[in-house]
């Protein structure tokens, strides 16, 4: 390491922590009288937000609370989450957010695994935990939340009721400083095999994330996600890397912000629509479901900017988007990245393309946002070329990855196998730094010797008028080694089989795009299609259902 000069500030120089009560600072002097609005139900000011961020903090010292505790939430999208999102690492304490679509088994393994202390609990998830609540180890209390007048009848003994336990606390609390490494919050990702691994980020890590994407999200204009007339609602769990870190960009701008509860097809478009909501982000499995409801029909979506992650943007989805006005653009990240790594770049000139003409750039995976680093490495580790066409897998140096595994170090070592975070996606980079993103390591489909990506088949399928939907995986093939399978769902109304399916793909063996071989011999229509608990397409389920 370099010996640089370090000169000795003054004996009463701050020592300015990144914490993530700074974040709370801004938007509520910008704004104090901005509402956040939940559903059709209630609305309060960023003025507001302030004050029951201190009560609940208040609450949960009063619960017993302390410094390095773990604290559990189990609620839908809800300004109260938001509360939590600050007030829990506010006071020192970790904030788990469950994923609430796990099995029980697995919510109580999460639970145990994270040494959960309090768990704040929505009436709709109390039946899972009256029927697991004898395996949970490390709770001691229990804080109901309702969206009723009243809570609803438990067998689980509680502290009470959050909105009554908010309105008894204090509206004074004064966070302290402590070190801004300190954990802040952590949830489990939800691999294909195994239990679920639990993931961490410090506070340092949270405030610089929140930094680097509202650079991101509200610098370029062609990408105006982020801007102080932005209205944003979030399509994606707030338990899914705290709703990929963007509550806490929303915040700390002071823009309007409208938290739909339970996730309903239609209730959310009503919502875009009285909202004029600018800005959401969600799986393509979400957006295909609101894009199939009877009130988008009537939508003016033309001011609507969604980010697309956790899946594939396909070429099919953007364009069908594009029809109806909206601007998709591609977020990548997962889990152990916090999680934004990359995102959509537009040039000026790209805009002066017909929004249907912008497909081919908007579903790319985009170009490293600040302050990440990604490069594209063979299976020895060298860097391979930025041709793109040579692929590799995609590692990563960013200041906010997660450093280990909790409790599971060797995992953590395999993670973070010389120096780079391993994401196991294969992909490529092109000259001009945009990477695309071409399979899971574990996804791809090796035939006759060649690799495939599934991705692109998807992708292709999904450019048939018919399609709704595709998921493709590779089966066992004496022959090939392995054949591309391909699940299919259809639009509404529509009525295609396997054979209109082969002739459009045909287009694209005789343009150059895909070998022959590639063309699935099996395609089965579906449907729906099998997802994880995040709204992935589940292709380990694919695989073991087509193997039985």
């Amino acid at each position: 390491m370099a010996k640089t000069k370090i000169l000795q500030p003054a004996d009463n120089a701050y020592q300015y922590p990144l914490l993530i009560k700074r974040l709370l600072m801004s938007g509520p002097r910008y704004n104090p009288d901005q509402e956040i609005v939940y559903a059709n139900r209630s609305k309060y000011t960023y003025s507001d937000l302030v004050e029951r961020v201190h009560r609940l903090a208040n609450a949960l010292t009063d619960a017993g609370v302390k410094a390095g505790d773990t604290v559990a939430v189990m609620d839908w999208d809800t300004p109260r989450y938001l509360e939590c999102f600050f007030a829990i690492p506010m006071i020192g304490a970790i904030l788990h957010t469950v994923n609430v679509r796990l099995s029980p088994e697995q919510i109580v393994y999460t639970m145990n695994h994270a040494e959960d202390d309090v768990v704040l609990v929505h009436d709709d998830f109390m039946p899972i935990i009256e029927g697991v609540k004898d395996d949970i180890q490390t709770v001691k209390t229990w804080i109901q939340l309702t969206d009723n007048e009243s809570a609803a009848d438990t067998s689980i003994e509680t502290l009470g009721e959050y909105e009554t336990l908010l309105g008894n606390a204090d509206t004074q609390f004064d966070f302290p400083d402590f070190d801004e490494n300190s954990v802040a919050t952590t949830f489990y990702t939800t691999g294909t095999t195994g239990n679920p691994k639990g993931v961490y980020f410090s506070h340092r890590q949270l405030v610089l994330h929140t930094l680097a994407m509202t650079g991101t999200l509200s610098a370029y204009d062609e990408m105006p996600f982020l801007r102080s007339s932005s209205v944003y609602m979030p399509v994606t769990p707030m338990f899914h890397v705290h709703a990929w870190g963007v509550p806490y960009a929303a915040t700390l701008l002071g823009i309007k912000q409208v938290y739909p509860g339970r996730y309903e097809p239609e209730l959310l478009v009503d919502l875009i629509k009285t909202h004029k909501v600018t800005t959401s982000h969600c799986v393509p499995t979400v957006m295909q479901m609101m894009m199939g409801t009877e009130s988008i029909k009537t939508a003016d979506l033309s001011n609507w900017h969604v980010l697309i992650g956790g899946s594939a943007l396909t070429k099919g989805l953007c364009d069908a988007a594009a029809k109806l006005g909206i601007k998709m653009y591609t977020g990548y990240g997962m889990s152990e990245t916090c999680p934004l790594l990359s995102a959509t770049y537009l040039k000026p000139e790209d805009l002066e393309l017909p929004l249907e003409e912008q497909t081919h750039i908007r579903v790319k995976t985009g170009i490293a946002v600040p302050m990440v680093e990604l490069e594209i490495v063979d299976p020895s580790g060298e860097p391979v070329a930025h041709d793109g066409q040579a692929k590799g897998e995609v590692v990563a140096r960013a200041p906010w990855l997660t450093q280990n595994y909790f409790k599971e170090p060797q995992k953590g070592e395999d993670l973070w196998q010389g120096g780079w975070l391993h994401t196991g996606d294969v992909a490529s980079m092109e000259p001009n730094n945009t990477l695309t993103i071409k399979d899971r390591i574990k996804d791809v489909i090796k035939t006759g010797g060649e690799w495939l990506s599934s991705l692109d088949l998807e992708n292709l399928i999904s450019q048939h008028p018919a399609v709704a939907g595709a998921a493709v995986v590779g089966v066992p093939d004496e022959k090939w080694g392995e054949r591309p399978y391909a699940l299919v769902t259809l639009k509404p109304g529509e009525n295609v089989g396997l054979e209109d399916i082969q002739q459009h793909l045909q287009k694209f063996v005789e343009s150059g795009e895909i070998n022959k071989w590639a063309i699935p011999s099996q395609i089965d229509f579906v449907e729906d299609i099998p997802k994880t608990s995040v709204g992935k397409i589940n292709k380990k389920l694919i695989r073991d259902q087509l193997a039985e």
